[in-house]
């Protein structure tokens, strides 16, 4: 069947021209692009005054970190023109393994939005952390055999590129030998040990939060991806590679993006909104979120509108304000004047999905589990939360533990635990926070990066123990306490990563728990629950918490919370 699209204005990625063309369309592929009648179409979808451009590609996701389900994610995400992601699965790696793998892979199939898979490379993500699964170069060997796995993870163990760990280099020969795409994770490296790290074939990076360490990149051979997520808003900050010649060596992506947010805002649209509003090129944007990334991951067919290519497109009412009024994935209209068409859920294997809801394992907690075994004033280190990022500083502060057990929320001090809930360790890694902002109460949270560990941050310790507590009753998800009663849940059944309800429901107790963790006293510019998921994440600098205790990431070692 041919389908035209008639008298519209097509974005040209190549030549970065708008011209008045028509597209036709014939079993999934676009095979022409000018001027026809309509009688050489079956059906011909007049689009005069619209424009037409390719469908969206997120070079870097975690679904996981949606909340959402995979078919859930495709419900917010296509209507926002995302037609393929490039997800990296290692939030649910860490947790199930090889299970998990497999769990996105078959939960994903057949959706209007192709989701393509890059291998985790760090689980855990270093041999600091506690995680639920350790993933060898030969575990993950036999997932590139499925098409639509085009790369190796994100290398965020960089010291073990740097001083030629065996197990890392063997993931990525085995990568390589594959021709698969090495992506890169590595904030703030630079000089000889980033000419080390990118010589390890490492073509990407995406935590680049200056315009001096993204160019630094580029000159070097990489890509950048430039993020705009929940908690990590990189944008603003790299606005200069909007233009040449950078804006040819970048791609946009969302990283970490929480329900809420998506169907409130939009996906990767919105990054392209934000910069065209900062009086950026609406091409040079949407080549970053098509062609640019589809070059990238050998995607040949994909991230144009050109004779050859698959027609993955998207019927826009206005450019720069990304209103997007159609959408066609394979050719077929999987979205109208806006709205979604029905979308089936792909069938999972029970026993698999069994697999990744018994996630929880470990001992009933107590509140003498949360207290640090000191009655002194002592000078401690303390984990600094920053805001619109995910970097964290370290602080030195005068802790007095005869009050509290050295809590004080007149200075925004306030106490921090990391519980190992895979294995049943006994592991707990206890600290101070600054920048949460509680004034009382607790939150909770079985989304911790990377390893998924149970995560708490409170005012006392009564209300980090209800909290921890319920986060198991529930089998994972996210949770605000107050005064020993449950303000807010949402619950996070799939790995403790992933809601089974829909997008609708997921985003409204979204909001609800920020709500809640707000009326606590966390400030309304900080989200919460995403930056508190990253401060056990220990290769993001520069101090994070992990269930060992406090990680300084700069000298990749774990340090006293005691700072003399």
């Amino acid at each position: 069947m041919k389908i035209l699209l008639k008298n519209g204005s097509v974005v040209n990625v190549f030549s970065e021209e708008i011209e008045r063309c028509d597209v036709l369309i014939e079993d999934g592929k676009i095979i022409g692009v000018g001027d026809y009648s309509d009688e050489i179409a079956d059906e011909t979808v007049d689009i005069s005054g619209k424009y037409v451009c390719p469908g969206f590609i997120d070079s870097h996701i975690h679904i996981e970190s949606t909340m959402l389900s995979p078919v859930e994610f495709a419900r917010v995400a296509v209507p926002h023109g995302t037609t393929a992601v490039i997800a990296d699965p290692h939030e649910i790696a860490n947790v199930c393994g090889t299970d998990g793998l497999r769990y996105m892979l078959q939960s994903s199939r057949d959706l209007p939005l192709t989701v393509y898979i890059v291998l985790p490379s760090c689980v855990p993500s270093t041999s600091f952390d506690e995680s639920g699964a350790i993933l060898a170069a030969e575990d993950l060997e036999p997932f590139y055999s499925d098409k639509r796995v085009v790369g190796l993870g994100e290398v965020m163990d960089y010291p073990a590129v740097l001083f030629g760990n065996d197990a890392m280099l063997k993931k990525i020969e085995s990568a390589k030998k594959h021709g698969a795409v090495i992506n890169g994770h590595a904030p703030l490296l630079s000089g000889k040990d980033l000419d080390k790290y990118v010589s390890a074939s490492i073509r990407d990076d995406h935590e680049c939060s200056s315009t001096e360490e993204a160019k630094e990149r580029i000159r070097k051979g990489q890509k950048v991806m430039i993020r705009q997520g929940t908690a990590a808003k990189n944008l603003r900050d790299l606005l200069p590679l909007f233009e040449k010649p950078w804006a040819d060596r970048c791609l946009l992506v969302s990283d970490d993006k929480h329900p809420a947010d998506l169907l409130s805002k939009g996906h990767i649209d919105d990054a392209i909104r934000i910069a065209v509003s900062e009086g950026k090129s609406v091409v040079s944007a949407i080549k970053m979120a098509t062609i640019n990334a589809a070059q990238h991951f050998k995607l040949d067919d994909l991230g144009a509108v050109a004779p050859g290519y698959t027609a993955d497109i998207l019927i826009l009412d206005d450019l720069c304000s990304m209103k997007i009024s159609d959408v066609y994935k394979n050719g077929k209209r999987v979205v109208e004047n806006g709205s979604a068409c029905k979308i089936t859920a792909p069938t999972v294997d029970p026993e698999l999905e069994m697999k990744v809801r018994g996630s929880f394992n470990f001992r009933t907690l107590t509140e003498k589990d949360f207290l640090i075994d000191c009655s002194q004033k002592k000078k401690c280190n303390v984990i600094r939360i920053l805001k619109g990022q995910i970097l964290t500083e370290k602080l030195i502060c005068d802790i007095d533990f005869s009050v509290n057990n050295g809590i004080d929320i007149s200075k925004d001090i306030l106490k921090i635990a990391v519980i190992e809930r895979h294995k049943n360790t006994g592991h707990i890694g206890l600290g101070f926070i600054n920048g949460a902002g509680l004034r009382s109460g607790s939150i909770a949270s079985s989304v911790s990066h990377d390893s998924h560990n149970l995560i708490v941050i409170g005012t006392n310790e009564h209300d980090m123990l209800v909290a921890s507590e319920r986060i198991k009753e529930i089998g994972g998800g996210l949770v605000a306490v107050d005064n020993g009663k449950v303000l807010c849940e949402m619950p996070l059944p799939i790995a403790g990563l992933m809601s089974d309800e829909t997008a609708f429901v997921c985003a409204k107790q979204n909001e609800d728990i920020r709500k809640a963790a707000h009326s606590l006293g966390c400030p309304e510019d900080v989200e919460p629950f995403m930056n508190m998921s990253f401060v056990s994440l220990p290769v993001i600098p520069h101090i994070k918490l992990t269930t060992f205790g406090l990680f300084d990431v700069d000298s990749f070692s774990l340090i006293s919370l005691f700072a003399e």
